[in-house]
C-alpha cells in the first residue's frame, strides 16, 4: 500500500516546504505530486498534513509516514552503494575543483558524508580562483568542477545541481534599500565587493552590468564571504551573493537584500565532468549526495531544468 515513492514525496515535502518545490525535487509536476499524496491519503483513509499551512504542518499519520521515510530511505542509499562496489565500482579518484567561494558551505558536508560511503575513492579538493579548471578537466588533471558557467567543450558533461537567485546585500541604512529590485545603473555609483576572480567569470558583470554597458564606480575584492557580508554591513560597499550564503545574516538582520532586476537574477550551479566518468558509480552517489545536502541544508534554492 505504502510505496518507496510515498516515502520520498513526503520527504521532499517536509524538506522543501510547498508543493511547488517538493515537486521541483522529486521531477514531477506540481499537479502529479497533489495527487500522487490525494491518492496515498484515499488508500489509508486519513490526510497527512494540513491544508493551507506555512510551513507544511503534518499530521499524526504524516509523522508517523515521514519517520519511516527517515528509516527507510537512509537504508536503500546504503544498499544501493553496497551493491556498486560489489559490481566492481567503488574504486577511482574524484578530483574536484570549485569556482564558487560561497560553495564551501555546502560542499565541505558533501565531501564528509560522500567519503565515509565511498572510503576506496581517491578524494582531493582545490579552487579555480588562480587558474582556467574546465581545461584542466578536458586534460584530464581534474574530475568533477562544480561551475555557473558551463562552457561547451568536447568531451565534457554538464549535470545542473541547482538553482539560486543573486541578490545585492546593502547596509541596513543604504540609500537603495527603499528599492523593491536594484536597476544595472544603481550601481554606478556603487563600490562593488567581488570574489578576487576576473569579472568574466562574475555573473553580476556578464548577465547583469554587460549588457547595459554600466561599470561600478569602484571595485574591491574580499576572498570570503564573511568578508564582504562585514564590508557590506559598515558601508564599504555592496556585494552580489547567493541568496542561501546570505541567509543567516539576513535572518540576524545584519544586512539587507534586493532583487538584482525586477525579475530577480537566477543562476545555475553545474558540475562538470568528462563523458567518460558520467555513468561511474562513485560520481553518480556524488552528485546525488550533493543534491540531497544542498536541498536539505541551504535556503531559497530551487531544482535546475
Amino acid at each position: 500500500m505504502i510505496e518507496l515513492r510515498h516515502l520520498k514525496t513526503l520527504s521532499a515535502l517536509r524538506d522543501a516546504g510547498s508543493l511547488v518545490e517538493a515537486a521541483e525535487r522529486v521531477h514531477l509536476t506540481q499537479s502529479a505530486l497533489s495527487h500522487q499524496i490525494k491518492d496515498l491519503e484515499d488508500r489509508l483513509n486519513c490526510s497527512l498534513f494540513i491544508r493551507k499551512t506555512k510551513p507544511i504542518c503534518f499530521t499524526s499519520a504524516g509523522q508517523r509516514l515521514l519517520a519511516l521515510a527517515d528509516d527507510m530511505l537512509p537504508m536503500i542509499r546504503n544498499a544501493e552503494r553496497d551493491i556498486a562496489r560489489l559490481a566492481g565500482g567503488a574504486a577511482g579518484r574524484l578530483n574536484i575543483c570549485i569556482e564558487c567561494h560561497s560553495c564551501f558551505d555546502w560542499l565541505m558536508p558533501t565531501i564528509d558524508h560522500f567519503r565515509q560511503n565511498w572510503p576506496e575513492v581517491e578524494l582531493d579538493l582545490s579552487t579555480g580562483f588562480s587558474f582556467q579548471p574546465l581545461p584542466a578537466l578536458a586534460r584530464g588533471d581534474l574530475d568533477l568542477v562544480i561551475t555557473s558557467d558551463p562552457e561547451p567543450r568536447n568531451g565534457l558533461h554538464y549535470v545542473p545541481l541547482f538553482s539560486y537567485e543573486s541578490v545585492l546585500a546593502l547596509s541596513r541604512q543604504h540609500r537603495l534599500i527603499a528599492r523593491k529590485f536594484i536597476h544595472p545603473r544603481d550601481l554606478s555609483q556603487e563600490t562593488l565587493i567581488t570574489y578576487p576572480v576576473d569579472t568574466s567569470r562574475l555573473d553580476v558583470y556578464t548577465r547583469f552590468l554587460d549588457p547595459e554597458n554600466i561599470e561600478p564606480a569602484e571595485q574591491r575584492t574580499a576572498e570570503l564571504t564573511v568578508m564582504m557580508v562585514q564590508l557590506v554591513a559598515s558601508g564599504r560597499g555592496v556585494a552580489a551573493l547567493p541568496n542561501w550564503a546570505l541567509h543567516q545574516y539576513l535572518e540576524r538582520d545584519y544586512v539587507a537584500a534586493r532583487p538584482l532586476g525586477e525579475k530577480g537574477l537566477w543562476c545555475t550551479l553545474y558540475a562538470a565532468m568528462r563523458e567518460d566518468q558520467k555513468n561511474a558509480d562513485f560520481m553518480i552517489d556524488f552528485l546525488n549526495t550533493a543534491r540531497e545536502v544542498t536541498f536539505r541544508n541551504l535556503n531559497g534554492i530551487r531544482a535546475a531544468s
